[in-house]
């Protein structure tokens, strides 16, 4: 009763709208319906067409001017479609005077990329977030699930003096109560989930690794990156958000050293605030990291434009001072000379690389390696027979490049992390 319709299983055919309201803004909402178009083929939604929309005098029942708004309605049902999408977030109020008068779905950009966490959702963490944010969007619009109750009665003839509640109201101050209790109830589930994911920090910081997040746009490579530099298999998929849920795996760079490693959930532009606000348990890996791995979608005409958007949320998060490593994935896709110029331009300092053909792995892990460089050194040991604890440490802590033992006792040649450093330094030879 108080959730988000499933959309998807609903409608078919969606004209989307993008309303801008000043002339200079044309080009960039013009690229917003291109990443919304994306956002609704994700649910499984036909596009009929997009229109960009200016709007001189905004009419607050409709957003755009009443006279545009039943152009738009007539232009949606000549199209066959049974949905309208505004890229615009829509108040509770406009949303139902379009529903109303056009008899069509009427959603927003907040809705779509809701129902797309929803299907996408697959922890129990992530489940509670995305019911959470479903909430409190859906809470501000329960007035219109009761439209036809909202009558006021008049009083009665028993003496009484002011009106009685009408029935409508009484539901929908009952919805409210429950609906109040059920996020409550969320929060308190999100809490405790919260909790084990301390501990887990807790364990994992027993071994303190350097702690890489995986940061990026969405559909920008994270998860295929974290798969291929630590060998796991984490859902990658060409699609919108097909992560929402951290995944950490460890790694070890060619000179001994680990380190872990986070997947995060995708960032994209105009991300509803309430869902930054119940995907910051998930979001801040990104602020716990020792640094991190921002991985850009090089082959994007709006690349540039993603970069921004991902460090704006970053310095809101309070992430914005980390070490970064630039990553310009699907450079192999980028065929222009002059757009390669471009991105170098852009990014000087980026690892240009593709994780389909291999390009500039070895260039990241070089830059890796120089993240985490002062937390390791490489000795040469010969370690007497009654210390060959030290020699089961090395293999455990760090990584033995050679090993051989002689009668003097065991020669090894390891990497070490530097704060174990001390305990092998008095059998160090150069």
């Amino acid at each position: 009763m108080f959730d988000i319709k499933e959309r998807p299983n609903l409608v078919e055919k969606a004209l989307l709208i993008g309303a801008h309201f000043r002339r200079e803004d044309a080009e960039e909402t013009q690229d917003l319906l291109i990443e919304l178009e994306e956002l609704v083929r994700t649910l499984g939604i036909g596009v009929a067409e997009s229109v960009c929309v200016f709007v001189r005098d905004m009419n607050p029942r409709y957003l755009t001017g009443t006279g545009k708004a039943e152009e738009l309605m007539a232009h949606a049902k000549a199209l066959g479609c049974d949905s309208i999408i505004f890229d615009n977030e829509l108040s509770p109020a406009q949303q139902r005077a379009w529903e109303e008068e056009s008899k069509l779905c009427v959603i927003d950009r907040h809705e779509v990329i809701l129902d797309i966490f929803n299907l996408r959702a697959r922890t129990r963490e992530a489940r509670l977030q995305v019911a959470l944010a479903r909430m409190a969007y859906s809470m501000p619009r329960l007035t219109r699930m009761w439209a036809h109750l909202d009558r006021q009665r008049g009083a009665g003839s028993g003496g009484q003096g002011g009106a009685a509640r009408g029935e409508g109201e009484t539901q929908l101050e009952t919805d409210r109560r429950l609906a109040n209790k059920r996020m409550d109830k969320l929060k308190e589930e999100l809490a405790e989930v919260r909790k084990q994911r301390d501990t887990q920090r807790k364990e994992r910081s027993r071994v303190p690794l350097p702690h890489g997040a995986i940061v990026g746009y969405t559909n920008a490579g994270k998860s295929s990156l974290l798969n291929k530099l630590t060998a796991s298999d984490v859902l990658a998929e060409d699609k919108l958000f097909a992560t929402l849920d951290t995944s950490t795996r460890r790694m070890e760079l060619p000179d001994g050293q680990q380190l872990l490693l986070t997947d995060t959930v995708g960032f994209v532009r105009k991300l509803p605030h309430d869902l930054v606000q119940s995907f910051r348990a998930t979001l801040e890996e990104a602020n716990l990291a020792d640094f991190l791995i921002h991985v850009i979608e090089a082959s994007h005409p709006n690349a540039e434009k993603f970069y921004e958007t991902t460090t704006e949320v970053l310095k809101e998060l309070g992430a914005g001072d980390k070490r970064v490593i630039l990553v310009l994935n699907k450079m192999d896709l980028v065929t222009e000379d002059s757009r390669v110029q471009q991105l170098q331009n852009a990014f000087p300092d980026a690892v240009q690389m593709s994780l389909k053909t291999g390009q500039g792995m070895e260039a990241l892990l070089h830059k890796l390696h120089e993240m985490v460089f002062d937390r390791v050194t490489r000795l040469n040991l010969v370690l007497p027979m009654h210390r060959l604890d030290l020699v089961s440490l090395a293999h455990q802590e760090g990584k033995v490049l050679s090993e051989k033992y002689e009668a003097d006792g065991a020669h090894l040649e390891c990497v070490v992390p530097k704060r174990l450093s001390s305990r092998f330094e008095e059998f160090a030879v150069n």
